[in-house]
């Protein structure tokens, strides 16, 4: 055996695996790309779900954003209040935290207070309900449907289907927003964690069609107008709204509802 071819073979091979090796080193150095440490900074302190919910693409995409001045401090929604203190801390600036969001379903139509057209057996999807008669079986056009789309498509578990209508854990729910986005009704709005008095009900029928469809839909009667002392309540298409800022947590308007279509958010513990 020719031990000298060997040895030359190994040597050359040697060789061009060193000057590979010094190449890649070298074009890594240059081209090497430096990462701002205010933006490594924002990404620990960010909650890392990396659910898209503040429009950028992950917790890494708005850390840089952050950092280059594109995003606000606060963007995350998912962190609150504490997350844009310490991001506000990092960047050297001063935010002003609002208040604590959460998703709220303006509806209660479950099982017993609804009326239905028809049985529906077909796939358990929100989004399927456009290509079935009346947009699904339920006789209210605006109600929750119930087959769940705002349940999967929220990362923290604050959405559970319950007799028919989803239902938000308010102590769970991030306000990230993803489940407005989803549901095909736009029955999801968010209100202050704080919120007693809310009106679930998304009805923009008249009194007498929304009667017939559902036991507590809103009827547009302006009874809870009349006794709000606030101005907080008005009545758009049929249906009451209720101006967070201006509700002075009265109560009074619950007790003139006729279909109970106002409901108070019982405060946990």
């Amino acid at each position: 055996m020719d031990f000298t071819g060997v040895i030359i073979a190994t040597l050359l091979i040697g060789g061009v695996g060193l000057f590979v090796g010094i190449f890649l080193g070298i074009a890594g150095l240059k081209f090497q790309v430096e990462v701002d440490k205010k933006e490594e900074k924002v990404l620990e302190v960010l909650p890392g779900n990396n659910c898209g919910a503040c429009g950028y693409p992950g917790c890494s995409g708005l850390a840089a954003a952050i950092a280059k001045g594109e995003a606000p401090a606060d963007t995350c929604p998912v962190g609150g209040p504490a997350v844009a203190k310490k991001v506000a801390d990092i960047m050297g600036v001063e935010v002003t935290t609002g208040k604590k969001m959460v998703a709220f379903v303006k509806c209660q139509a479950n099982y017993d207070k609804v009326t239905f057209d028809y049985e529906y057996t077909g796939i358990m999807d929100c989004a399927m309900m456009k290509f079935v008669p009346n947009g699904g079986p339920k006789a209210c056009k605006y109600g929750c449907l119930g087959y769940g789309s705002c349940v999967k498509v929220c990362p923290f578990d604050a959405i559970h289907v319950i007799d028919g209508v989803a239902v938000v854990d308010k102590d769970a729910c991030k306000a990230c927003g993803k489940c407005i986005m989803k549901c095909p009704k736009n029955l999801i709005e968010m209100i202050p964690y704080e919120a007693e008095y809310v009106v679930a009900c998304s009805n923009h029928d008249k009194g007498a069609v929304t009667t017939k469809a559902c036991q507590v839909g809103c009827i547009g009667c302006s009874l809870c107008v009349k006794q709000c002392e606030s101005d907080a309540i008005t009545i758009h298409e049929f249906n009451a709204y209720i101006d967070q800022e201006k509700c002075t947590q009265c109560g009074k308007c619950i007790t003139v509802c006729p279909k109970k279509s106002i409901i108070k958010i019982e405060k946990e513990g």
